[in-house]
């Protein structure tokens, strides 16, 4: 039986903000290529002493680039990821900040590669759509993709883990919400995500973790768990599942966005196998973008993690 998790106490949840308010105050206070340099160190202090997650990220890259990198270049990139880890995070903190500016926009326009052409895309697959599901891997900076929503005036719902700390969770999620943003709960987000998209609005998901009830898809050539809720409610809305991401390139906030072609649901005979073709095709196209940019992506999460007694999530 699984134990039940003891609830903290008031005063260390309010230890827990506090400090959580001091490191974001030092870390909007500090210059870009500090905060990398922090990361850097923090980054190789987990690909070093973390033999669990090192052997984790190195094996998953093995089996991704097998016979296309070497060992030398498997073990960078897995270093790279580590530090990117962190980066993204001390990036998120400096980022809102941006984001509260009124030239934030113009800002990203001048760094970023192809902006308003990609603005445009996603923006015309959401009104002729009449609200579409976004998808993302964790890799590069997911952080800049709500923002960018709210500015082109695409109503998004993202979807995120609840902590347990509400001080805590009041602090970090507070500047999340811009515009015509929400955050929902991931803890039974079904029924407002189906809500959000029968009122035309789109919604924003990062469903590239291993979990028990997903469906099988192929990724970088191994069958992993992927979460069917997008394609879900693809078929169930009519609305198509449009890959995005955000990926650093060099220099102080210079990034290269990716929109995908629009993930359209067909006629079926089996909805099951519908659902599937749909997770196979969105696991493709994040496949594609991660091959890219591999030093970004998570490795060091356990993506094709194998669940015992798992039984078929879904039937025909």
């Amino acid at each position: 039986m699984k134990k039940k998790r003891r609830k903290k106490s008031t005063p260390v949840k309010l230890l827990e903000y506090s400090l959580a308010y001091v490191l974001i105050f030092i870390a909007r206070a500090l210059p870009l290529i500090i905060a990398r340099i922090i990361s850097n160190v923090l980054g190789d202090l987990l690909y070093y002493l973390s033999k669990k997650r090192r052997t984790i990220a190195v094996e998953n890259l093995r089996h991704a680039f097998r016979g296309n990198k070497t060992e030398g270049e498997i073990r960078a990139i897995a270093r790279q990821s580590c530090r990117s880890f962190f980066f993204t995070f001390l990036e998120i903190i400096k980022l809102r900040h941006l984001f509260t500016k009124p030239d934030a926009m113009q800002r990203l326009r001048t760094t970023a590669e192809n902006l308003d052409g990609l603005f445009s895309k996603a923006k015309k697959i959401h009104d002729e759509s009449g609200g579409c599901i976004f998808v993302t891997p964790h890799m590069g900076n997911w952080e800049v993709l709500p923002h960018v929503s709210s500015f082109i005036g695409v109503p998004l719902a993202v979807v995120a883990r609840p902590l347990d700390n509400e001080y805590l969770e009041k602090l970090i999620f507070r500047s999340r919400s811009s515009g015509s943003n929400v955050i929902i709960p991931k803890k039974n987000a079904m029924f407002v995500l189906q809500k959000t998209l029968y009122k035309g609005n789109s919604i924003g998901l990062l469903p590239d973790q291993s979990t028990m009830k997903g469906v099988p898809t192929d990724f970088f050539g191994r069958k992993a768990t992927t979460t069917p809720v997008p394609a879900v409610l693809a078929v169930t809305y009519g609305r198509p599942i449009v890959v995005v991401a955000c990926c650093r390139k060099e220099g102080a906030y210079r990034y290269e966005g990716f929109v995908s072609d629009p993930i359209m649901p067909g006629k079926f005979t089996s909805e099951k196998e519908e659902i599937i073709r749909l997770t196979e095709k969105m696991t493709r196209e994040m496949e594609t973008i991660i091959r890219r940019y591999p030093e970004q992506y998570l490795w060091i999460h356990n993506r094709w993690k194998t669940y015992k007694n798992k039984k078929e999530l879904m039937a025909d």
